[in-house]
């Protein structure tokens, strides 16, 4: 029986295999197109303009710069680059001063326009992840620093910044016992089309406080003061979309919410934050246009949305399918697993996490209701979830984050190792809520992710989501695979019943509800589109851009697959929702390699599929996830037919 880790190592090898040989014969089509430019030279100027609009090493903030850069690359570099710009501070002469500015302006640029500034001797990752407690002078990483010597540094570091147009906030500051800092050096970037965004997926089980914690994070007045909940889900008010919502309290959408940081790092919120009137909180929330503005970071959630931009998915089992489709076509960086402190992970949270796990997503834990729940029962909740995130079934290392110092060194390695940060909060007396928002404030960008997102490939858009918007028209929303795109562009979206793509043109582009000339890899932007009617787009469908050649849909396509789940046997014939992707769809097994011609739990076959409605855009590579009941298989898309 393959296990379930073995199993999603060999489909990232084969999903990263076949985006490589995406991505070569993306280059090679690109160096023939050049080559048959060659011969026609009357074409060359308007091919040179096009190809410069779409080259990702000029999209503002990945721009070369001719500054100098610290030899090494990656973690091993991070705290020689720290050392050399503490040493070039503390001297203090014009020269030495110049240089710091150079590399902190270099490390801005290849930084996404953001850079966490380490000072001091800093101590032993045993010691912040485990809560350990340790004397040996030789395992912190670092020069120590007197306390002068800190306040010199970060003088010097302010001044630096404030020279080049940026803002530096101070995560921590300990004078105590070794004095030690760190400081977030960040640009305000140019548009709202440069700023970097992050997507977070909430879940969790019915009644945990997702829709609760959403509020009281995007609405809170400050880190120290918030505009925190009531207990009886006042909070949670502006988030609803539907009455029924209201009425039942209960999410049954995929809700969308932005939380805004500025270039000083402080959360950007509403001015009726103090207000206990819902209808004044529903009234007077924020608008995405005006924080996207001000913020140079965006989180968004979805429950389904940096920004930080989170999607706030439905908990209850009947829309378990509402919640598959935005952590498949929401492409989040994480998902926020939301605990409830009295009840535990009991539910769908345990759904949700298996989900997110076959995924490969990272998982972060909130642990919520601490005000309410006696200790004796958040004790259990809390050996509950480090004892279910240390099973074989998720191997990953619980870090609890009780201090700031915690909260930022967990947040630059989150992502590179198998660790499942866990926060205790309080939606009512604020606790906890601190560190949660500098954690979410310090998440890499979701669209630097060049694994997943490709800027020098031709343009890929999914869409998630379609509109009819009065006076505009047909608008679409979704996230850019590949490429780029303007206002303007000729397109092609599809496909349709019969697998064919129609085209039409890119009106105008907005991301986050602001208008934006374009948009690259990796951003979540909508589209209007010019004379297309409503009925003829659907989710799933993607755009191309226009060429001689359209893209080709599939009905049948071949799929090595582990049956996570199933109380008895599948065969032939056997039906299921596949989610690929932002495609959602039943499909049929045609034909399967097992020797019994049946699968059961922990069996795994090279599987035939075929669509039930109709064609779909899918690549090899694609990961999937196919579901019916409590019936759960994970897979990889290795041939189309």
């Amino acid at each position: 029986m393959t296990s379930l880790r073995t199993f999603q190592t060999e489909i990232d090898q084969i999903h990263h295999r076949e985006v490589a040989k995406q991505r070569a014969q993306a280059v090679a089509e690109r160096v023939k197109a050049d080559k048959d430019l060659k011969k026609t030279p009357n074409k060359t100027d308007a091919r040179k303009e096009s190809t410069e609009a779409a080259d990702p090493a000029k999209i503002a903030g990945n721009e070369p710069i001719a500054l100098p850069i610290v030899s090494g690359e990656g973690d091993a570099a991070l705290s020689d680059i720290d050392e050399r710009l503490q040493t070039l501070l503390l001297s203090r002469l014009p020269e030495s001063l110049e240089q710091a500015r150079n590399l902190i302006a270099s490390l801005l640029t290849r930084n996404r326009g953001e850079y966490v500034f380490r000072i001091g001797a800093q101590p032993p990752e045993a010691q912040l992840f485990t809560g350990q407690t340790t004397k040996e002078e030789d395992v912190w990483q670092g020069t120590p620093r007197t306390a002068e010597e800190l306040t010199t540094i970060i003088e010097e570091a302010k001044a630096a910044v404030d020279e080049l147009g940026g803002k530096v906030s101070i995560l921590f500051d300990s004078r105590i016992h070794r004095p030690r800092a760190a400081l977030l050096l960040r640009l305000p970037p140019p548009d709202v089309a440069l700023t970097p965004e992050v997507r977070c997926a909430v879940v969790g089980n019915v009644d945990s406080g997702k829709s609760t914690t959403l509020g009281v994070l995007t609405r809170g007045k400050n880190r120290k003061i918030g505009a925190l909940d009531d207990g009886r889900g006042r909070a949670r008010v502006s988030l609803f979309r539907h009455k029924h919502e209201i009425e039942s309290g209960r999410t049954s959408s995929v809700g969308m919410e932005i939380l805004g940081f500025g270039p000083s790092g402080e959360p950007i919120l509403p001015k009726t934050a103090h207000s206990t009137d819902p209808e004044t909180i529903r009234r007077e929330k924020m608008g995405w246009e005006e924080i996207s503005r001000q913020a140079s970071k965006i989180i968004s959630f979805s429950g389904n949305k940096h920004l930080i931009c989170v999607a706030d998915l439905a908990g209850h089992e009947r829309y378990l399918k509402t919640t598959l489709y935005g952590l498949t076509s929401g492409s989040p960086s994480c998902v926020i697993l939301i605990v409830g402190g009295n009840a535990g992970l009991i539910g769908m949270s345990k759904e949700h996490l298996a989900i997110a796990l076959a995924l490969s997503v990272p998982v972060v834990v909130c642990i919520t209701k601490i005000d309410m729940t006696p200790p004796n029962i958040l004790a259990k909740t809390v050996e509950q979830v480090a004892k279910i995130l240390r099973s074989p079934g998720c191997r990953k290392t619980p870090v609890f984050v009780k201090s700031m110092e915690s909260a930022v060194a967990v947040s630059q390695v989150f992502g590179k190792e198998r660790l499942a940060p866990v926060f205790q909060t309080s939606n009512v007396t604020g606790e906890g809520l601190d560190f949660l928002r500098t954690f979410l404030n310090l998440l890499p960008a979701s669209e630097s992710d060049t694994e997943k997102f490709i800027a020098d490939q031709p343009l890929e858009y999914s869409i998630t989501e379609v509109y009819s918007v009065p006076y505009v028209g047909t608008v679409v929303d979704g996230i850019i695979n590949s490429g780029s795109i303007k206002a303007g562009d000729a397109v092609l979206f599809g496909p349709d019943s019969n697998g064919n793509f129609h085209g039409t043109t890119v009106k105008s582009i907005e991301r986050k509800r602001a208008r934006v000339p374009s948009a690259d890899a990796g951003q979540c932007v909508s589209f209007a589109l010019k004379r297309v009617r409503r009925t003829d787009v659907r989710k799933g469908m993607v755009l191309v851009h226009k060429t001689e050649t359209p893209p080709k849909a599939v009905r049948q396509f071949e799929g090595q697959v582990l049956i996570l789940y199933h109380n008895t046997t599948l065969q032939r014939n056997y039906q299921a929702m596949l989610h690929c992707g932002a495609v959602r769809q039943t499909v049929r097994i045609v034909s399967m390699d097992h020797p019994q011609g049946i699968l059961r739990t922990g069996d795994r076959a090279t599987v035939i599929f075929e669509f039930i409605s109709q064609p779909e855009y899918i690549k090899e590579g694609m990961k999937l996830l196919f579901r019916e009941g409590k019936t759960k298989g994970l897979g990889v898309i290795t041939r189309l037919l």
